[in-house]
């Protein structure tokens, strides 16, 4: 491939393209509606129709496209620094929980694997959080003490399978990759065979919440009658709880080279370093690996997202030489303010709604975990020993986290009020060049203004239907981004991710 010309799909989604499941077009009722057809939306149906309940499934775009699709597909339970962090602020119990819950969807990953029989290149690595440099290595050496005291096969180690030297590392021994989105297809086809309802290119817009008797409307109209509804869309698209209070949104980028097999590391890698680096390989063609390095970590809508890539792309370059990326994509999800995901009751006084959400960059464990939990709930079989500490209502932990919380606010508050201060990036349409977009003030208000590559404008209100933050334009992906909750939107004002539900309003210029 030549220099500069990548795939821009994500090369899980361009080696696995699976079958098409038809949008919903007609009311249905069922036992239980799941919303969102990622690992968490998957992984708690298929694990309720192992149960004998009845199950729609219902997904906004293509199964295992959105941010299963696009992840670094590690399957760890070494989150970074996530133990010393709990131990310091939950206690000890929290982590030794944590780790359990995370070694359980490890090991329930292979077990469905081999149930099913899904060829998704499934390997055992260990996993590395490493420091190059002195700024963090305290930090490594503590979360090698915590997670070894959580009941880990940790240790703290100076030397890695890296090509380049490190200060010190934390390593967890027997842990996970693959193909994230053929491991989910084998879902998805076992749910196929088993009765259960798949409809892509169906986005849900309503909810209505009766005891025993909830609502789930589409776009296009039709009801999903359910006993019970779960909502694990990465982020919530119905937040009766105020969650996105204690969520923040982050992109990461990722690009990746093929590789010769002798050149491998051997292993999961990860710094919170320059925006974090991470680094791991996957089987590809002619016996070559695939180098996947992922970073940049930055909130939608902010910066220049090209520049992000090139820094990415000549870190891999000059860590490891030869290594021509041929692809490169980005990802998203939520950031809970106190590190762990919320998976449990939809809001306080829910009965029969339930969230998955907030896995904070390791959504392949934590969907896991989820869709072992969320059964526990729905089925009323005995909750894991782990349940209360994924608890949405947890008060007592909420209380901790407040310096999170005000500073999450604070800077959507910045964003609210600052973004409709700022001075536009242009002052006319006509100063746009093509394949470029700007906010724009007219005489409707704020303005979102795309120039395609032809010349031709598009222009959409800058507003997110959201909850009214002023949209900002990533030139690289071309798509409209939200900085304040991290919805995102097509020049043409169409919803790519959530939490909105309905498109920018079309605008005439």
């Amino acid at each position: 491939m030549s220099e500069n010309v990548y795939a821009t799909d994500s090369y899980w989604i361009e080696s696995a393209p699976g079958r098409r499941h038809p949008p919903l077009e007609r009311d249905v009722s069922v036992d239980v509606a799941v919303i969102g057809a990622g690992i968490a939306g998957l992984s708690t149906a298929w694990e309720l129709t192992r149960a004998g309940l009845s199950v729609a499934v219902l997904e906004a775009g293509r199964i295992a496209e959105g941010v299963t699709g696009h992840t670094s597909a590690k399957l760890s339970v070494l989150h970074t620094l996530v133990y010393d962090t709990l131990r310091r602020t939950r206690g000890a119990e929290a982590a030794r929980l944590y780790a359990r819950s995370q070694t359980e969807a490890v090991e329930h990953a292979w077990e469905i694997s081999e149930l099913l029989g899904v060829d998704c290149e499934l390997e055992r690595a260990d996993a590395y959080t490493y420091a190059t440099g002195d700024r963090y290595l305290s930090a490594v050496r503590a979360e090698a003490e915590a997670a070894r005291d959580a009941g880990l096969a940790a240790s703290f180690v100076t030397s890695t399978g890296l090509p380049f030297e490190v200060s010190g590392a934390v390593r967890v021994t027997g842990q996970a990759q693959f193909h994230p989105r053929k491991y989910l297809l084998g879902l998805a086809d076992d749910l196929h065979a088993r009765g259960a309802l798949l409809h892509e290119e169906t986005r849900v817009t309503d909810l209505d919440e009766e005891d025993g008797a909830c609502r789930v409307t589409t776009e296009d109209g039709a009801v999903v009658s359910a006993r019970d509804v779960v909502v694990a869309t990465h982020y919530p698209v119905f937040d009766r709880a105020l969650l996105f209070a204690r969520l923040a949104p982050r992109r990461e980028l990722v690009v990746a080279a093929p590789i010769d097999a002798d050149r491998d590391p051997h292993g999961m890698y990860l710094t919170p370093e320059d925006r974090t680096r991470s680094v791991r390989t996957a089987p590809y063609k002619d016996g070559q690996r695939l180098l996947i390095a992922t970073g940049e970590k930055f909130t939608p809508g902010t910066g220049d997202t090209q520049r992000r890539f090139e820094r990415l792309t000549g870190w891999v370059e000059k860590h490891f030489p030869g290594a021509e990326p041929r692809y490169r994509w980005a990802t998203q999800d939520a950031f809970p303010s106190d590190t762990v995901p919320l998976v449990g009751p939809l809001h306080p006084g829910a009965r029969h709604t339930y969230v998955a959400t907030g896995f904070g960059g390791w959504g392949l464990s934590g969907g896991i975990v989820a869709g072992s939990l969320l059964t526990a709930l729905i089925t009323g079989r005995e909750k894991p020993a782990w349940a209360e500490l994924y608890d949405p209502r947890r008060v007592r932990p909420l209380l901790r986290e407040a310096p999170s919380l005000l500073k999450q606010q604070a800077d959507v508050a910045a964003h609210f009020v600052g973004d409709r201060l700022r001075s536009p990036d242009v002052d006319s349409a006509d100063r746009l060049p093509p394949d470029t977009g700007a906010v724009l003030r007219t005489p409707e208000g704020r303005t979102a203004v795309y120039r395609d590559g032809d010349g031709k404008l598009h222009a959409v209100s800058a507003r997110c239907t959201h909850l009214g933050c002023l949209v900002a334009f990533n030139a690289a992906e071309r798509a409209w981004e939200c900085p304040c909750h991290g919805s995102r939107f097509d020049p043409d004002g169409r919803v790519i991710e959530g939490p909105a539900v309905r498109p920018l309003q079309q605008r005439d210029i």
